[in-house]
């Protein structure tokens, strides 16, 4: 997603900031996070993507994300949102399975069918075959989780893991998913 936006000034990141920030405590916390974000179809953002985002980009690991951190999540959003468009060639605000092919391919995975209706499936909250711009976000942040995992396993690169039951659920449960 390198392709999408320039960071933005300090002054207008500063402005937003200030706005999500709606308690004033100088950090922004999931819930002002959520209220400040729109899928553009009018419905809340999704919880469990504001959740893992504040994740991503809350270093010192206390829920929030301060200012400084509040840039790189801004620009991570915005290219998200860039990247979102490209793909929902209908612009219907939402991506369904075939353009969810097309740019989980372009992502470099190389999923079967059964995976992507699988995926479809998973993330479509409100069973019509489409996922909105938050829930494209969640899948594509647990896909490069999952997958990261699965590779730092596979040292001979064959796409081929052996772990052991409590390995494995030691992996699953130890990413921020």
């Amino acid at each position: 997603m390198s392709h999408c936006s320039s960071m933005p000034s300090r002054e207008f990141l500063w402005d937003i900031f200030q706005r999500v920030d709606q308690d004033n405590s100088g950090a922004i916390s999931a819930d002002e996070l959520q209220r400040a974000l729109s899928n553009g179809t009018w419905t809340p953002f999704n919880p469990e993507t504001v959740r893992l985002m504040i994740g991503m980009f809350d270093k010192n690991q206390n829920g929030t994300v301060n200012f400084e951190e509040f840039g790189a999540l801004w620009k991570y959003v915005t290219d998200w949102q860039n990247c979102f468009r490209s793909f929902d060639r209908d612009n219907s605000g939402n991506i369904d399975r075939e353009e969810l092919k097309i740019a989980l391919t372009n992502f470099g995975y190389r999923l079967s069918e059964n995976l992507i209706d699988t995926l479809i499936r998973k993330y479509d909250r409100l069973g019509r075959g489409t996922i909105y711009f938050d829930d494209f976000i969640q899948c594509c942040i647990v896909l490069y989780t999952l997958t990261s995992a699965f590779r730092k396993l596979d040292s001979d690169l064959d796409g081929v893991i052996t772990i052991h039951y409590e390995q494995f659920l030691g992996m699953v449960f130890s990413l921020k998913i």
